[in-house]
């Protein structure tokens, strides 16, 4: 498809830019037409000047269109950038959840296997502690 409307024609859409065809479309509605420039005028002086604040209005309204359409446009980019990094702050933040949640797991199993290794410590001191009586109590002997 070629646009015909500017002076170089191209293949829709161009990927090079990373536009879309109807960003693309867009963006070349925002430029000025060949209708909107206003031919000579050949009238009296007196017509000439209503003519003149006419075409100012014109001009003035079709800016004011073009710069409305400008900040639309920007607006749409922004909120489409802002849900673009509001989805990979979602993905990152289930990630840190999702590891967060490991290491809570983690850290059950080494705590229960402190609370039965301090268990087991302490069930081997006391025979231990048994053990070198019963040696004493044979020594003494």
């Amino acid at each position: 498809m070629f646009h015909s409307d500017v002076g170089v024609p191209f293949q829709l859409p161009v990927l090079e830019a990373g536009f879309t065809a109807d960003e693309i479309e867009e963006l070349l509605s925002l430029l000025p037409s060949e209708e909107s420039v206003s031919p000579n005028s050949g009238s009296e002086g007196s017509n000439r000047a209503v003519y003149s604040m006419d075409e100012k209005k014109q001009r003035r309204m079709i800016s004011n269109r073009e710069s409305a359409r400008r900040s639309r446009w920007r607006k749409k980019r922004h909120l489409e950038n802002l849900t673009e990094e509001l989805n990979q702050l979602k993905v990152e933040n289930q990630e840190l959840k999702n590891r967060l949640s490991w290491v809570l797991n983690k850290s059950h199993v080494v705590l229960r296997e402190n609370e039965r290794l301090t268990s087991e410590f302490v069930a081997l001191w006391g025979r231990l502690f048994e053990l070198n009586q019963i040696s004493a109590a044979m020594q003494s002997q």
